[in-house]
Parts: C-alpha cells; sequence; structure tokens
C-alpha cells in the first residue's frame, strides 16, 4: 500500500471512518505530520478538530532514539528498558523542557490554550504513520485522561505487532492496512513525505476554521 501524500491517507482514513459519522465525536492531529490527515478526517464527518501535542524525549546519547515521549498533561511514556539506565534528575530537566515547547506549540497554532470538552464522546486520533509508537502511546495516555466513551485510533499502515498493542489500549484501531511485514519507515509508504512545517499546520487549522464560518 503507498499513499500520494498525507492528503490521499487522511481521504482514505475518512472513508474507513464513515462508521463513526453518527458519532458525537472529536477528531484529534498528533503535529505536525498528523495535522493534513485529521483536516481531512475532520472536514469527512463534519466533527470538532483539535490536537494533541506529543513529543519525545531523545537519549542522551543519541537524541534521534526516542527513549520517553509525553503529552500536554500526561505522564511520560518510556522505552523501560532503558529508562532505568538514565539520570533521573537530566530526565526530569527534559520532561519540564518539553512540556514549556508543546505549550508553545499549542498556543502557536491555536493562539490560546483550550480543550474542547470530550466527556463521553468519541475521540478519534490520528497520525501519518508510527514507528516506535512512544507519541501515540502518550497521545492514547493524554485523552483517556479527558474521560470520552470512546477511543479510536487512525493510522494509514499500521505494523502488525503494533496493532496488537492498540488494540489492547483502545476500543478500535482503523488502518488502510495492517502490515504483517513493514517496511521500517513511514515515509515509506508516500510518494511525498515532505516535512511539515508549522506555517502549514496554522495555515491547515485556519482554513478549516474560515470554512465553518462560512
Amino acid at each position: 500500500m503507498r499513499f500520494k501524500n498525507r492528503i490521499d491517507a487522511g481521504i482514505q482514513l475518512a472513508e474507513l471512518l464513515q462508521k463513526y459519522a453518527s458519532d458525537d465525536l472529536v477528531v484529534y492531529a498528533l503535529p505536525r505530520g498528523g495535522v493534513p490527515l485529521g483536516v481531512e478526517i475532520a472536514k469527512k464527518l463534519q466533527a470538532p478538530f483539535d490536537l494533541v501535542i506529543t513529543k519525545k524525549i531523545g537519549h542522551p546519547g543519541n537524541p534521534e532514539y526516542a527513549l520517553c515521549a509525553i503529552a500536554e498533561d500526561g505522564d511520560p511514556v518510556c522505552n523501560q528498558d532503558e529508562i532505568g539506565y538514565i539520570d533521573n534528575h537530566w530526565l526530569q530537566e527534559e520532561i519540564d523542557r518539553v512540556r514549556v515547547e508543546i505549550n508553545r506549540r499549542r498556543e502557536k497554532y491555536f493562539g490560546e490554550i483550550t480543550h474542547p470538552d470530550i466527556a463521553g464522546k468519541t475521540a478519534i486520533i490520528v497520525d501519518d504513520g508510527i514507528a516506535t509508537g512512544y507519541t501515540m502511546f502518550a497521545a492514547i495516555d493524554e485523552i483517556k485522561k479527558r474521560n470520552p466513551g470512546k477511543i479510536v485510533v487512525a493510522i494509514p499502515v499500521t505494523p502488525e505487532d503494533t496493532a496488537r498493542e492498540l488494540r489492547k489500549i483502545t476500543d478500535d484501531l482503523v488502518s488502510v492496512e495492517i502490515d504483517p511485514f513493514y517496511l521500517g519507515a513511514v515515509g515509506a509508504y508516500y510518494d511525498d513525505f515532505s516535512q511539515v512545517e508549522d506555517e502549514e499546520v496554522i495555515y491547515l487549522i485556519k482554513s478549516l476554521k474560515e470554512k465553518r464560518e462560512d
């Protein structure tokens, strides 16, 4: 399975998510890559749109290697095989630093820190792909704290082993493909996997808001 770009992936996911169209729901995207997909899904389902902002904490010896991930108000989700070897003071400083960055991003994208009330509603959490899974697991923990009635994760392609883990902690996983032979990189499933910049996130959120106000 390949997608032309994130818009194409979002359109295909939106079709599969039609079964939730009658629910009282909110679509959450993980920025930045999940935003183009989430906007397409929110448009198709005519649902409120928000972000669940997560950020990884890189290993002190290799910042590209994800040690933990954290969402806005949630607890860190960490690699338990590695965390015991990490200095606790350093880790707490990183958690505090990342929380500040997460709040900065929300203010930049939305202008204020607000969250829709999702108590009892269906929360659909969207990203453009999944690698280690830490950022998605952190997003799920974050949304659970807000007491939704149902949590649905939507990812274009999901590794089979990760799909099993996601199904244990959510009400549904919606994917165009569950791949038992995952190619190892999210971009391998896209013809165009250009990086999504902050300016594009802001533009997409603003465009969706303006379209609904017309």
